[in-house]
């Protein structure tokens, strides 16, 4: 339990879990109020003071140490400001048991943020947050900022965690799911005591961390991250298992296959150069489509392809722009900026234009595809 400022909830959450526990470990992280005295009049908690406030992520990360030092493989964080109950407890406790022996798992408390008693301001930031974990990890969860969680402590204190406020909370599900850890909601209540409750969330200085944090992850995930774990997938499987598990998913409907590699073909030949690794993972995420299919049908803007798109894009432009085909491109006409705009502009009409054409084509060929693909398996015994 990380926590700073908390006196009039800290000593009635400590008598709380201590009708289940008494292995506390409670990080003062540089109070100025009467938290030292309350710990200090506890007889049942392990207590690391700070001598200044470094912040809830420090705070949890020497929590985890400590944790590890003496000898748990695992640890439940909670707030000390009183929203979080006690008994909650054992349902964490409960899927830990029942978790598969070769499974390791993070479980973050899910709050039922559209209840009525959840502030307006903590809902909102919240589906901000998990909107972008889904994108980054490609894994839904209904809660990612609950202090309320079950960390696996030898895979966690592994883990370079480089922030050290809320964020670190973010962080850590996002690096931990990136290595293969099965992070989950559990249900649990929530109490918003709005006389006795104190928090340090900053809105815009917290929301500005957060925000710059996932900024990194988009880049880190789909530059390298999502790439980095299909290739291995694909090194693993070899090409018919990949093709059969990854890129036609036979559980996904034909319709829903068709359009993750229509996604793909319209992103790829899109004008965003450069930008198509990561349109495609987050238009995919966005629409809940096959990200791996989505990803290998954007890369027909490869060699010798490239030439053919431009080619194309441009010729169609100029059809669209009521110039009409032109077989003879002479560059050295292009001797102005008005040219060069007008040339430009002919080839991103014409480029948009052609990613609609050829995604919606790919989608009825495809769906087609699959559809019969459907049937044969129905009827084959």
């Amino acid at each position: 339990m990380p926590t700073y400022n908390n006196e009039r909830s800290l000593g009635i959450v400590l008598k709380d879990l201590e009708h289940y526990t008494h292995n506390i470990v409670v990080v003062n992280d540089g109070s100025t109020d009467s938290t030292k005295a309350i710990l200090a009049a506890d007889p049942y908690i392990t207590v690391e003071h700070f001598k200044k406030n470094c912040g809830k992520g420090i705070a949890l990360k020497r929590a985890f140490k400590v944790a590890q030092e003496l000898g748990y493989d695992y640890a439940i964080s909670i707030d000390s400001d009183g929203q979080h109950y006690a008994d909650d407890l054992e349902i964490f406790l409960s899927e830990l048991e029942n978790k598969a022996p070769e499974e390791e798992i993070l479980l973050v408390g899910d709050r039922n943020m559209g209840s009525g008693n959840v502030p307006g301001k903590s809902s909102t930031g919240n589906k901000f947050s998990n909107f972008w974990y889904m994108v980054v990890t490609g894994s839904e969860l209904h809660d990612t900022q609950s202090g309320y969680r079950l960390y696996p402590l030898k895979i966690v204190n592994d883990i370079p965690l480089y922030t050290w406020k809320f964020e670190l909370e973010i962080e850590v599900i996002v690096k931990a799911s990136w290595r293969k850890v099965n992070v989950k909601n559990v249900p649990i209540k929530v109490y918003y005591d709005k006389e006795n409750r104190v928090t340090h969330f900053r809105p815009f200085w917290d929301i500005t961390r957060i925000v710059l944090l996932y900024m990194w992850f988009v880049l880190v995930s789909f530059f390298y991250i999502h790439p980095q774990n299909k290739y291995k997938d694909f090194k693993e499987k070899g090409i018919k298992r990949f093709w059969k598990e990854d890129i036609l998913k036979s559980q996904e409907s034909p319709s829903k296959k068709a359009a993750a590699i229509a996604l793909g073909i319209f992103v790829g030949i899109s004008p965003f150069w450069g930008l198509h690794t990561l349109l495609v993972f987050l238009l995919a995420a966005v629409f809940k489509l096959n990200k791996v299919s989505a990803f290998v049908f954007s890369n027909i803007s490869i060699p010798p392809f490239i030439p053919i798109i431009i080619y194309l894009s441009y010729q169609l432009g100029s059809l669209i722009s009521g110039k009409g085909i032109s077989l003879d491109l002479d560059i050295s006409q292009i001797d102005s900026a008005a040219a060069i705009y007008q040339g430009l502009r002919q080839y991103i009409i014409g480029s948009l234009c052609l990613a609609v054409i050829a995604s919606l084509l790919t989608w009825v060929v495809f769906y087609l595809l699959f559809s019969v693909s459907n049937q044969k398996q129905v009827v084959e015994p």
